[in-house]
């Protein structure tokens, strides 16, 4: 039963049985006369290449002995929304070949369930308790000696990464394999000592293809890539797996042990490492008998190749504090290796036709944790939006000559930390959201596997961008790294090592919360987010807002150099105008909070409390006024820049706001999208439960009544100033909105019951207050009085209004990205 946390996965179907026509001789001819004429290839796996018939012959010697496969997507498909990139792994499986009679089976065991036990009887009783795999079926055609030779080409032409899969999961439409377009790839088939390489040009053919596969493909109805099919020799026995602890992240490997005595947990769990071990075990600082060696692809242009390397080695101040030298290396690929060869950590350079994660896997020994190869895929489009970022907050293309400089230094520091962050999963660390609150100097830094946002500062009436980007590893990685990496001496207790390691740590300040504390809209922890900074998430809120309303107050058209269409303005005013974005869900997660560690009993770390209720009521100030009609307002000399979009130059519709208004920009769909996210993040399902739960256990903090009466006196007090100024509409809009939320809480089924009861309330009190207005007949309170009496007449029934989301946000950090079932270390 493994587990390794990954964003974006590429799911491996079921393979067929795949068996080939015995020959017709009553007995097998000999492999020498049968691959007469044939292009034979010595390796781990050899193999003939029949160039007449198109055919790949395997030679089997080896039977029973386990070895590893798995399949690659070599030439990918260029969509981030499809997810079938270039370089991208699929799932490893260790397999062996078994004969029975004239039938060879290619069998996978069951390793999520194990008997980890020298009695024979023991370990026979778990393997027959549960089913193993077999990926393939093959007749012998030919045979010599303790050797014997199948027809693998019908194994190898499929879809071994679930392509087609893939495509319908995005809903791109139906496709299959089709065998009459596919063929075996030979520049890429090659044999090597440890590993057997294989690469087919994959033709899937269908209809009704949807509109990301018709970016990318030139005919829409045939989508042609090359996969690859890896047989690798399993590392030997020497590694000794290192046992994992929630306090420290590490993805890796877990099994049932049937063999663990009753008192003890059944479960095993293990973290994924490289193999990495010192010349002299008795020295504090040596070198490694083998390094870890990391590969750049060539193909990534310059600066931006250079940042990489340099991102990526990083690492080596780690490993130094490890007690290693020079054990973490960084060198550009060699223009004769093959990028899928097992034997190349690799940093790929990924084209997509729009911008989207970047992200780290690895190949790993599914029996022990130990990976095998590292492999780094970095998006090229990932750049430009930290550059169009950079544009919006000091770019001035009239009279500052200096600016580009500016905006690619921050570019290319964004690019090192991406770049040590992929490698760093690759390494076997998954996220740490919580480092951004902790480590030296007031934005934390402790760990480049955080998402982090770029510093931008103020300068008076200008922003600073000189520290946007942390410029080294962080102090939490270099524990991490001691925990994963570090060789103890010979005799010494390496749990009880471990363990005093961790505790170290925790004496610094550092600690590890990931993925499940942080990713979703409704989690509680206030320090743990994606793409904030500073230690207090409300007071960095009131940093960001100062930094947006200068920055919104310097945009105008030399955004853009001269000659470029101003409607592209809107590209480089949307990251600004929505500066606050990640900042208000990291302040949002206040509301309700609770702080907690990943404590082990008797660990002395603090376990759970609740965020003090001077924090929360805080929190709430400070979310309120990302609601103001003057927060939201676009700048008037902005909507007097940004035309209806000139010919063939379309923009991408995730990347500019949503409208109402036909071609012309919305002066309401900015607002509307803001402050429906503040809204939204403010009265999460999940988070107005616990504002319920809170306040009946500790008074002194809000409750969800409080919340939304704070919400319902700002509102309404807004929207009943200026109503016909363009400042006084969106007062109107946002207490549509904020009728609209409560009707949807209070109609869905799946909210807590106390939650639903509160957002009936405070729709009685609205209409009671409309009810006694003096301006209870005006255009405003008619229509609201009207929408609440229909989800009072018929709650089910009550139809609100589509609400505009604001464009996408993410990926401007790393992303999940690690792949496998439904989540990704997915950068």
């Amino acid at each position: 039963m493994k587990l390794r946390l990954l964003y974006l996965f590429l799911a491996v179907p079921h393979f067929a049985s795949f068996a080939q026509s015995p020959p017709s001789a009553s007995s097998p001819a000999t492999i020498t006369t049968f691959t007469n004429g044939m292009e034979k290839h010595p390796g781990f796996l050899t193999f003939y290449w029949d160039a007449r018939k198109g055919k790949i012959w395997l030679e089997i010697d080896r039977f029973d002995q386990e070895l590893l496969y798995y399949p690659t997507l070599a030439q990918g498909v260029g969509s981030n929304d499809i997810g079938l990139d270039r370089g991208r792994l699929g799932q490893e499986h260790i397999v062996k070949f078994q004969r029975s009679g004239n039938k060879i089976l290619l069998i996978e065991p069951n390793y999520a369930y194990r008997a980890i036990s020298n009695d024979p009887l023991e370990r026979r009783a778990v393997e027959e308790s549960f089913a193993q795999s077999v990926h393939a079926g093959f007749d012998v055609a030919a045979e010599e000696g303790n050797r014997v030779l199948v027809d693998l080409t019908p194994f190898l032409m499929q879809d071994g990464v679930g392509a087609a899969q893939a495509i319908s999961r995005t809903r791109q439409g139906t496709f299959k394999f089709d065998p009459m377009r596919s063929a075996m790839y030979m520049p890429r088939t090659k044999a090597f000592p440890q590993n057997t390489e294989f690469e087919v040009t994959v033709t899937l053919t269908g209809d009704n293809a949807g509109p990301y596969l018709r970016e990318v493909v030139p005919t829409a109805a045939a989508v042609t890539m090359r996969q690859h099919h890896s047989f690798v020799q399993l590392p030997d026995n020497n590694y000794k797996p290192r046992l994992f602890d929630p306090r420290i992240g590490y993805g890796g490997i877990e099994f049932f042990d049937y063999a663990t005595p009753v008192s003890q947990p059944i479960i095993k769990r293990y973290i994924s490492r490289h193999r990495l071990e010192k010349k002299d075990p008795s020295a504090a600082v040596s070198e490694a008998v083998k390094p870890i060696i990391y590969y750049m692809d060539p193909g990534a242009p310059e600066p931006i190749r250079t940042a990489l390397m340099e991102g990526t080695a990083w690492w080596n101040q780690a490993f130094e504090a490890a007690g290693y030298k020079n054990a973490f290396q960084v060198k550009l690929l060699p223009p004769d290796a093959d990028p899928m060869d097992v034997r190349y950590n690799l940093i790929q350079w990924v084209h997509r036709s729009t911008r989207g994660w970047s992200y780290g896997a690895s190949i790993i020994d599914p029996r022990t944790g130990e990976i095998i190869k590292g492999k780094v895929t970095l998006g090229s489009l990932r750049v430009r939006q930290d550059y169009l970022i950079a544009q919006g907050l000091v770019g001035n293309f009239d009279t500052d000559s200096s600016h580009v400089n500016e905006m690619m230094t921050m570019s290319l520091d964004r690019l090192r930390q991406l770049a040590a962050h992929e490698v760093g999963h690759t390494l076997g660390l998954p996220h740490n959201y919580i480092a951004s609150t902790q480590g030296n100097g007031a934005f934390g830094r402790a760990s480049v596997m955080d998402y982090p946002t770029m510093v931008a500062k103020l300068k008076g009436a200008s922003i600073d961008l000189s520290d946007a980007y942390a410029k080294g590893i962080g102090e939490y990685d270099k524990w991490s790294i001691r925990y994963g990496y570090e060789q103890f001496p010979s005799g010494a207790n390496e749990k009880q090592e471990l363990d005093k390691l961790v505790q170290q740590m925790h004496k610094t300040g550092l600690s590890f919360l990931t993925d499940q504390d942080a990713r979703p809209e409704g989690s509680s922890h206030p320090a743990t987010h994606l793409w904030d900074n500073g230690s207090n998430a409300v007071d960095e809120l009131k940093r960001v807002i100062a930094v947006r309303r200068v920055a919104l107050g310097n945009f105008n058209d030399r955004k853009v150099p001269a000659g470029t269409p101003l409607t592209t303005l809107e590209e480089v005013f949307v990251p600004m105008y929505m500066f606050h974005r990640y900042q208000v869900e990291a302040a949002a997660k206040v509301l309700g909070g609770q702080t907690y560690t990943n404590a082990l009993r008797g660990d002395g770390q603090p376990v759970l409390s609740t965020v003090p209720g001077v924090e929360q009521t805080k929190a709430i100030d400070g979310l309120l006024a990302t609601l103001e009609p003057s927060f939201l307002a676009v700048p008037a000399r902005v909507l007097a820049l940004i035309s209806p979009r000139a010919f063939r130059y379309d923009p991408n519709p995730r990347e500019v706001f949503k409208r109402r208004t036909g071609i012309t920009f919305d002066p309401l769909g900015p607002p509307e999208a803001a402050a429906s996210m503040t809204l939204r993040l403010m009265l999460h399902p999940e988070r107005c439960a616990r504002l319920v739960r809170q306040k009946a256990i500790d008074p002194q903090t809000p409750g969800l009544s409080d919340v939304m009466n704070r919400l319902r006196d700002a509102i309404v007090r807004n929207s009943n100033i200026d109503k016909e100024t363009y400042e006084g509409e969106i007062a109107r809009m946002v207490e549509r909105k904020y009728v609209e939320e409560l009707i949807q809480m209070a109609t869905n089924r799946e909210v807590d019951g106390g939650a639903r009861a509160a957002a009936a309330d405070a729709l009685g009190q609205l209409k009671a207050t409309y009810d006694a207005s003096t301006s209870g007949k005006s255009s405003r309170t008619s229509y609201l009085r009207w929408l609440i009496r229909q989800y009072e007449s018929s709650p089910e029934q009550t139809i609100t209004t589509n609400t505009l989301a604001p464009p996408d946000g993410a990926p401007i950090d790393p992303g999940q990205e690690w792949l496998l079932p439904d989540c990704e270390w997915l950068n």
